[in-house]
């Protein structure tokens, strides 16, 4: 984008330079200890979790590879082998 580029702030009802908006999208994503996650990170869980829909109970120590970080901080996709489409939230979980 260049500096001429303008987007529409719906929250403030402001138009505002796109740099700006750009620089404010980063976001932090946390795990449970406050360790910073990336995509692709590799997190193991810290509680058992049941999983909505099916019967699965997903144990403590279990190993989820390859994250993807989501618009909302709070919420990690996942890839497990039993289960897909699995969101997670970051509070249940710890960086390996």
């Amino acid at each position: 984008m260049s500096d001429d580029d303008y987007i529409y702030d719906e929250a403030t009802g402001e138009w505002r330079p796109a740099s700006e908006l750009k620089a404010e999208a980063v976001r932090e994503v946390r795990d449970a200890s406050g360790t910073l996650l990336a995509d692709g990170d590799q997190v193991v869980l810290v509680k058992d979790l049941k999983v909505k829909g099916t019967s699965t109970t997903l144990k403590q120590g279990t190993v989820i590879r390859s994250i993807r970080l989501t618009e909302d901080p709070e919420l990690i996709d996942c890839r497990h082998e039993a289960i897909k489409g699995l969101v997670l939230r970051t509070e249940f979980v710890r960086k390996r």
